[in-house]
């Protein structure tokens, strides 16, 4: 997905690129560093689930003094940067809270084996995965207004749904689904269902068609979502709508190319590639 920027893997996060206006690209970094801090904290390395736990809950709490003005010892890099954006801009910290609740819940539920029931469920995870993100850019770029609010939301909902939707193959075998239980059972599937097994042709060949209904509907749900928050480009001004531009065809590209091949992303991942730079270039500028 074009996120821009040349600062690592958070997904959802358009980082300071050359779009950015320069007087945001600290404040973006600064936010991105801490996104991405967590979700390594969450995700990378041994600990087991109490201490990334306990880790995260610690980052809240060094967020929350070094906001205050005392001494944050650990991530020491984060605050400074961070401290300042927040009070040049007027960020709310809540956002950064949200946050930092997704993760948590990624973890616990990675290490239960959650399974989310409905689409409804799985937007309550997005509303505090993705959507502060797009809440403190908007704060960022002075845009304000409910309708706004509401389709920055289902932007950045609309994105991490794709990237769920693109990433099942990936998540699945480290202990991750976000596959909906109600379009499970729907199709008459289950999660395990969804795990790639080449050898097996015979339960490829029997599950093929209902997991591709089911990555169908799903896909549908986030092209559908994505295009209620597209008008949001054209209330950004200058290099952010352009960024939002990127972002929106983006994200609708990857739909795409899951749609070539079948819905079929528990076998196979996309991505957007050089090649699809010239038609998200030209859907760009058509919005």
């Amino acid at each position: 997905m074009p996120l821009g920027g040349n600062v690592g893997h958070y997904e959802n996060f358009p980082v300071a690129s050359w779009l950015c206006p320069a007087s945001l690209r600290p404040a973006v970094a600064a936010i991105y560093q801490f996104a991405r801090t967590a979700d390594d904290i969450a995700d990378e390395g041994s600990a087991d689930a109490p201490e990334r736990l306990a880790d995260l809950a610690a980052l809240g709490e060094q967020l929350d003094l070094a906001l205050q003005g005392r001494d944050a010892a650990r991530w020491p890099q984060l605050w400074p940067p961070l401290v300042a954006a927040v009070q040049r801009h007027s960020l709310d910290p809540t956002l950064l809270h949200d946050l930092l609740s997704a993760f948590a819940q990624d973890v616990r539920h990675t290490a239960s084996g959650h399974t989310y029931a409905d689409l409804p469920e799985l937007l309550d995870y997005c509303r505090r995965s993705a959507n502060p993100i797009g809440r403190l850019l908007l704060q960022l770029y002075s845009v304000t207004g409910d309708e706004a609010l509401r389709q920055s939301d289902a932007v950045c909902s609309a994105l991490q749904l794709i990237n769920f939707w693109q990433d099942i193959g990936r998540d699945l075998p480290n202990g991750r689904s976000y596959l909906p239980q109600d379009q499970l059972s729907r199709h008459g599937l289950t999660v395990d269902d969804f795990h790639h097994r080449p050898d097996d042709r015979a339960r490829e060949a029997r599950l093929d068609g209902p997991r591709r209904a089911v990555v169908q509907a799903l896909c549908a749900q986030a092209r559908e979502l994505m295009l209620q928050g597209a008008p949001l480009v054209h209330r950004l001004p200058g290099r952010g709508g352009w960024e939002l531009r990127a972002v929106v065809q983006g994200g609708l590209r990857v739909l795409d190319h899951i749609a070539a091949i079948d819905h079929r992303t528990w076998a196979t991942r996309v991505t957007v590639r050089r090649l699809d730079i010239p038609v998200v270039l030209w859907r760009c500028l058509r919005m």
